[in-house]
């Protein structure tokens, strides 16, 4: 069973934050899938539960200023198999990744498409620790640790827009 989560419609939002002044995409829609059942290993799956609407929120959040009920649409399906095996790595967190496949997709402007795998690494989640964090203290099963790649899966999404 694949667990997708509703779409968050973005409904009157835009007219409440003021716009800024470049062309940035207005988004209307984020949706973030995982397939839970993919992943085998139970401490995997159970660390990883909430990562669907962790993400999502985190991408909303990220977009503030830049929604609105005309836009395009986020989908991210994360892969399961890359997730499950960082969890699992004995190589350590300084190899691990998050990856995903990321869709933009919109329903009257053929310039706002795009579709690419996005991989982010514990190298780049870096400034999203909190400052005096003991990156070598943290490990894959951490909070800080998935905190931080979730936050630097996100700020990519967003940054990558334009």
């Amino acid at each position: 069973m694949i667990r997708k989560l509703a779409f968050v419609t973005f409904t009157g939002l835009g007219a409440l934050v003021a716009l800024p002044a470049v062309a940035d995409t207005i988004v209307r829609e984020v949706d973030v899938s995982v397939d839970m059942d993919a992943l085998q290993n139970a401490n995997a799956a159970a660390h990883w539960s909430g990562l669907a609407d962790d993400l999502e929120n985190a991408i909303v959040a990220a977009l503030v200023g830049r929604t609105g009920e005309q836009g395009a649409k986020i989908s991210v399906d994360i892969d399961e198999v890359e997730l499950a095996s960082t969890f699992q790595s004995a190589v350590g967190v300084a190899d691990s990744r998050l990856s995903g496949d990321v869709g933009i997709t919109h329903d009257s402007d053929n310039t706002k498409f795009d579709n690419y795998e996005l991989t982010v690494t514990f190298e780049q989640a870096g400034p999203f620790f909190l400052p005096g964090t003991d990156l070598a203290a943290i490990t894959t099963d951490s909070q800080e640790y998935y905190d931080a790649m979730i936050a630097t899966f996100a700020d990519h999404v967003v940054n990558k827009l334009d």
